[in-house]
């Protein structure tokens, strides 16, 4: 483990785009009933689906709960056909399965990868995280990688995966709302747009930081990057956009948009993009969920995007896989997942390849 700057070998890591080669996805596997209240029956289903897509061009990694939690999980994918060649389980308690915030940045050069473990908190919103805060020393332990803790003024510095997205050139994206409102769920209190292109550099070997403004309603987040834009190629990025003025994500949206047109990558070239629908609001229990298209799930051989019995999955489907020709794009019932106020991007979380 390695505490602050990195040693001069580890000057040419980087943190690369989702669409980049993989190791293995990671993956919890559901336990916690507090995040699919009166919902949680079909949730394992889900998660197998999602497992047997996967695990068909790389290796999902499972964390269990305990031997009896991995003999149910391996009862439900035996049930739908997973091919266990690819499949690796490993015991770890944890508070909850979001991977993409609890598991740690992995970063690499032409020869290595190591992980960088921020701080997890728990969206600086719920208490049940000190398991979830203990998973990216256990993964540099099991795997045998560097671990890096990113210090900054003498702070561990609180960052989630689903706040940030990389092109794997130099330029990553993430939003005001989430990193710099010092009144609601604060990360990292009095840090501002400098400081944190500054960490961006040093821990992730980013040298462009596009800002985007707020994110979607009903993401307890507080604007997460990967409910609202994505990179989809080094260039381009997928926006989500709303048709319906009197929808309460219409005026966010369009001003994101707006942004994007001014923007510009590392090497100063424009930033493409391209529009996502969304779907109609998703009420459970007169709760508006974040329901969006954009958290879909880049894998080696699959993109995975959640859909939702709406005239519009079609439609987004359609775009994603125009831009993944080299990919086949797959829709997963996200209805009832997205009750737990995430769906399959907040689940999973890539572990790139050294080549």
């Amino acid at each position: 483990m390695k505490i602050g700057n990195f040693t001069k070998s580890y000057l040419n890591f980087r943190l690369p785009a989702e669409w980049e080669n993989h190791e293995a996805t990671w993956l919890g596997w559901p336990h916690n009933k507090n995040d699919w209240p009166g919902k949680m029956t079909p949730i394992p289903w889900v998660y197998g689906e999602i497992v047997k897509r996967i695990s068909e061009g790389e290796k999902v990694r499972v964390i269990v709960e305990s031997v009896s939690h991995k003999e149910k999980a391996i009862h439900v994918m035996k049930s739908i056909g997973v091919n266990f060649d690819n499949i690796e389980f490993f015991i770890f308690p944890t508070n909850r399965g979001w991977m993409r915030d609890s598991s740690p940045a992995f970063i690499k050069d032409d020869i290595n990868v190591a992980l960088v473990n921020f701080k997890f908190n728990a969206w600086a919103k719920y208490s049940n995280f000190k398991k979830d805060e203990k998973l990216p020393a256990f993964i540099s332990k099991k795997l045998s990688l560097e671990r890096v803790i990113p210090i900054y003024n003498k702070k561990h510095v609180v960052l989630e995966g689903g706040s940030i997205d990389s092109n794997g050139s130099g330029t990553l994206m993430t939003t005001e709302e989430c990193l710099l409102d010092q009144k609601n769920q604060v990360r990292n209190p009095a840090f501002g747009k400098l400081d944190y292109e500054s960490i961006f550099k040093q821990y992730l070997g980013v040298n462009n930081v596009l800002w985007l403004g707020k994110g979607i309603a009903g993401d307890d987040t507080h604007g997460h990057i990967d409910d609202l834009c994505r990179f989809v190629n080094k260039n381009t990025v997928v926006i989500a956009q709303e048709k319906n003025h009197s929808d309460e994500n219409y005026n966010v949206l369009q001003e994101n948009k707006e942004r994007l047109q001014s923007m510009e990558l590392h090497d100063g070239s424009k930033l493409n993009y391209v529009e996502l629908p969304m779907p109609q609001p998703v009420i459970f229990k007169g709760q508006r969920l974040p329901a969006s298209y954009a958290n879909f799930y880049i894998s080696n051989s699959s993109v995975l995007v959640p859909t939702f019995n709406d005239p519009n999955d079609r439609v987004a489907l359609g775009i994603i896989s125009e831009l993944f020709p080299d990919r086949r794009t797959i829709g997963i019932h996200s209805v009832d997942l997205v009750w737990g106020l995430g769906t399959i991007h907040c689940l999973t979380h890539e572990q790139p390849s050294t080549y």
